[in-house]
């Protein structure tokens, strides 16, 4: 093990990451655009979207913690030089996770419309976040596969052929977007909103398909469950159950968002669905940095090697925090032709523009509770997640967002309380880090 980490290393591993880790974002932003664009009720379209795409990211955030479990266990033993250990344990997870995802297909779809009139929805706004939701949720299980494999490879220190599955799924869910929204004249009628879920479904298969390919042909794990359950199925089950609860905190917070954008009005919420998307991506642009603190935090983990745990975790504060001043930069140089890009509507952009600098601001600031999160999942440490998320949703966001709600900021207040959730969910992480391995790394 090197007792150094350099820049090199963590871009070989961030970068490909960074890649893929956009993928689901840029489904939804690609969603978003076409649909914001179409000729029939774009608006009402763009708000429904946004909804479900609030909905779909707490089930994907909630069981897609496999990708975190599995890639902190097989990184630390082969840190460990133990791997033999736990080659069975990625297709337990996967059978586990995906038997799950079945069970909530069965249980959502019928309760489509009750689910969605909870985010205030109505009228067409709620018949088309049903219609698109009950084509979409049927990439989910093929969504829990794909990040699974993408934590198994993590946990190889393997971020390149992630980013290949990633970028194939993207570029088809593109090309699907356009032909099954628009339609092709005398071939393909254009479906509007429901060719955009069938789009999405389409990519998802895809890359469940390339991850089935690449994880058989470039690795010696199998994906054949066999049992008895490896040794390591209860601390992955536990870590599940630790990040299941921190997930639900965290959409707890997405749901008062989105909740209360819809309650202002379809202008409202379909601005807020533009914003609550950038921010999404820019959070998955810095995840590439978060999942390469993940990844090699793990390894030294198992090494025990301290101090170059604490080398790396000083160069991702400072790579991270210019990686988001960055993305806040480059939004803010086009921060009027980013708006054009998802809508014409006037009202809906005015709206946008009020709170995007919010979000362009919130960078360097989700960049080191992106990174830290990451750095706390490689190490194993859910419990502490756990606790801080529920910490900054119950006692920061919630509290913030109802105040403002009675000042009537309305998107501005909702964009200020994700802020200071962002501060109260970061600050904790680095105190704790540093207070725990420091120690541990003077003594070697």
């Amino acid at each position: 093990m090197s007792t150094s980490i350099n820049l090199k290393q963590i871009n070989k591993l961030a970068i490909p990451a960074l890649i893929s880790g956009i993928s689901e974002p840029i489904l939804s932003l690609t969603d978003a655009a076409i649909i914001g664009n179409m000729d029939i009720n774009p608006t009402e379209s763009l708000a429904a979207v946004g909804i479900v795409t609030t909905f779909l990211s707490m089930l994907i955030w909630v069981l897609g913690q496999t990708r975190s479990a599995i890639s902190s266990i097989v990184s630390q033993y082969l840190g460990a030089d133990k791997l033999s250990e736990v080659k069975n344990l990625p297709a337990q997870a996967i059978f586990i996770i995906t038997s799950l995802s079945l069970l909530i297909i069965l249980v959502t779809y019928p309760f489509a419309a009750q689910i969605f009139k909870l985010y205030n929805a109505s009228d067409l706004i709620l018949d088309y976040s049903v219609d698109y939701y009950q084509i979409r949720v049927f990439g989910f299980p093929f969504t829990l596969f794909t990040i699974a494999v993408f934590g198994t490879f993590r946990g190889l220190q393997n971020t390149y052929h992630p980013m290949i599955i990633a970028i194939t799924g993207a570029v088809a869910n593109i090309i699907l977007d356009v032909v099954l929204v628009y339609g092709i004249d005398g071939y393909i009628p254009a479906m509007h909103i429901k060719g955009a879920a069938y789009a999405s479904v389409l990519a998802q298969i895809i890359m469940a398909l390339l991850s089935t390919y690449y994880i058989l042909k470039k690795t010696d794990i199998p994906l054949l469950v066999k049992f008895p359950f490896n040794k390591e199925i209860n601390r992955f089950i536990i870590m599940i159950a630790n990040l299941f609860i921190r997930t639900i905190a965290l959409n707890v917070a997405l749901y008062f968002g989105t909740s209360f954008a819809t309650k202002y009005g379809t202008t409202y919420i379909a601005a807020y669905t533009i914003a609550i998307n950038l921010w999404f991506l820019g959070a998955f642009l810095i995840d590439g940095y978060a999942s390469a603190g993940n990844i090699l935090s793990g390894k030294l983990f198992g090494a025990k090697d301290y101090k170059t745990l604490i080398n790396l975790s000083n160069k991702l504060i400072k790579y991270g925090v210019v990686v988001g001043i960055i993305i806040g930069a480059i939004g803010a140089l086009f921060y009027y032709p980013i708006g054009n890009i998802f809508t014409d509507d006037e009202t809906v952009l005015n709206e946008f523009y009020k709170v995007f600098w919010i979000i362009l601001a919130m960078q360097p600031l989700c960049a080191l509770a992106f990174i830290f999160d990451g750095v706390f999942k490689g190490l194993g440490k859910m419990e502490y997640l756990r606790n801080v998320l529920l910490f900054s949703t119950l006692l920061v966001f919630i509290p913030v967002i109802f105040t403002t709600d009675q000042l009537e900021l309305k998107l501005y207040g909702i964009f200020t309380a994700f802020t200071l959730w962002i501060i109260a969910r970061g600050l904790p992480l680095i105190i704790k880090f540093r207070k725990t391995f420091k120690p541990l790394a003077q003594k070697t």
